[in-house]
């Protein structure tokens, strides 16, 4: 089968609006060059690019955890009386899940409504149902010693999507994990994401991840980074792993990865 031939995807209704980003820091470094990218509401959109690129470093930009050198960056979330993002309307994870290691699963998860103020009954029950809806119901009272990898990364997921967040950022988080678990967690991802739709921006540098998970990959230069290419990837929903041994997927791979080792100035053979 030939390879699929990918075009840039319209993108309606932006929820995440970047406009001539750029990221220098004070060492000297450029990690990030006139970034143009939006990102519409309920789209699962990764960021692939080789280690170092500043895939990090632009999705803490999109967090508002840093500011750009040079450009803009505007998010379409509701504001509160102070002009400001309401807590809770971005979750982040990790790629190291930064669990309280005194603290239960059960009080790791109610971190952002303790930051709140809100600890009712509510709340309680919500993380309860959060917890159970990563599936780990019944390890309420454990604590992260006594988890697993992929159970801890579970709990962290839980806690970024515990609040309903309207956009959802994950920052490489099953990197660190053996395949069969990350397999698992891409299904549980895609399984919570179509069933709530938050916008998700998410950073990986693996390839088959990237189109496995995503509804458009934007492609990353090496540093300083930039946008090389915006592709959609036109797979069938809802992804089931017998996906990933189908040619169609097979060949959109294959197409990302040339795309992508072009951006990193690599064509390799033809």
């Amino acid at each position: 089968m030939p390879p699929l031939p990918l075009q840039s995807a319209e993108v309606l209704d932006p929820i995440v609006t970047l406009r001539g980003v750029s990221k220098r820091f004070r060492s000297g470094t450029t990690a990030l060059e006139a970034i143009d990218l939006e990102i519409s509401r309920g789209e699962f959109v990764s960021l692939l690019g080789p280690s170092g690129c500043g895939k990090s470093t632009l999705l803490r930009i999109i967090a508002g955890l840093s500011e750009p050198s040079a450009g803009a960056r505007n998010l379409s979330l509701a504001l509160d009386r102070g002009g400001r993002i309401p807590a809770g309307r971005i979750g982040f994870v990790f790629q190291d899940p930064t669990l309280m290691p005194w603290s239960t699963v059960l009080d790791n998860v109610l971190l952002p409504f303790r930051i709140a103020r809100r600890t009712g009954s509510a709340e309680r029950e919500r993380v309860v149902a959060e917890i159970s809806a990563v599936g780990l119901a019944g390890f309420e009272r454990a604590y992260p010693r006594q988890l697993s990898g992929g159970m801890r990364m579970r709990v962290s997921i839980a806690r970024a999507l515990v609040t309903d967040p309207d956009l959802l950022l994950l920052d490489e988080p099953f990197a660190a994990l053996d395949e069969i678990t990350r397999m698992a967690l891409n299904d549980d991802l895609l399984r919570l994401w179509e069933g709530r739709r938050p916008t998700v921006v998410f950073v990986t540098h693996s390839v088959f991840e990237s189109v496995y998970l995503s509804s458009r990959i934007a492609v990353m230069t090496s540093r300083p980074g930039r946008i090389a290419a915006d592709l959609p990837v036109e797979l069938p929903r809802p992804r089931e792993r017998a996906l990933r041994s189908s040619p169609h997927y097979a060949a959109v791979c294959a197409t990302i990865s040339r795309r992508l080792a072009a951006a990193m100035g690599d064509e390799g053979p033809q």
